[in-house]
């Protein structure tokens, strides 16, 4: 069975950005760059909310072919460019990019068949909304957590809401940057 895996960087107090959006807290390095071009290589579909979808499809492309950008940046959004990207996007107003298809809610029974499908792993990036509902569902089979040594104070949380939810800890990495990763498996009681 395919793992349907979020993926987030966060702050220490549980911030995945700033009040508006705000990411100038990210502490970017090497290996952090190594560990995202792994996830997407044993996964082949990203499972994105309408605005995380539209900010890729807008950014990702066009970093295929800047001379700017270094190699293992252009590698990974050609990774990205070319696996299957699921939207969830109730309005259909959606971003078009290549292999991609669109899901009008966040569907229990079909987000079971994705996961009873053949392939590699889901991976969802950002979409707050999507992840809520898939941990709400218990659909999430991995949180990985790349924890930035920041306190936001203020911003977008992770998780609101006043129900725990249980994890138990696969694993935990400290990169150079100071930064975390952690893996987490939901714990299902």
């Amino acid at each position: 069975m395919r793992k349907l895996i979020v993926s987030m960087w966060i702050t220490l107090d549980g911030f995945v950005a700033g009040p508006d959006d705000e990411m100038d807290w990210l502490k970017i390095d090497d290996q952090l760059m190594r560990y995202e071009q792994d996830l997407v290589e044993g996964a082949d579909t990203l499972l994105l909310g309408r605005i995380t979808h539209t900010d890729f499809a807008s950014y990702w492309p066009e970093v295929i072919n800047d001379p700017g950008e270094p190699d293992e940046v252009r590698n990974y959004a050609r990774r990205v460019h070319a696996m299957e990207k699921i939207v969830v996007s109730a309005s259909g107003n959606t971003t078009p990019w290549q292999n991609t298809r669109r899901l009008e809610t966040v569907d229990p029974d079909r987000i079971s068949e994705l996961k009873h499908g053949p392939g590699g792993d889901i991976v969802l990036y950002g979409s707050l909304t999507v992840i809520r509902a898939l941990a709400d569902l218990g659909l999430v089979d991995e949180y990985h957590l790349l924890a930035h040594p920041v306190f936001l104070r203020q911003g977008k949380a992770l998780f609101q809401g006043d129900r725990p939810v249980p994890l138990k800890l696969a694993s935990a990495h400290a990169l150079p940057s100071g930064v975390v990763l952690m893996k987490y498996r939901p714990i299902h009681e």
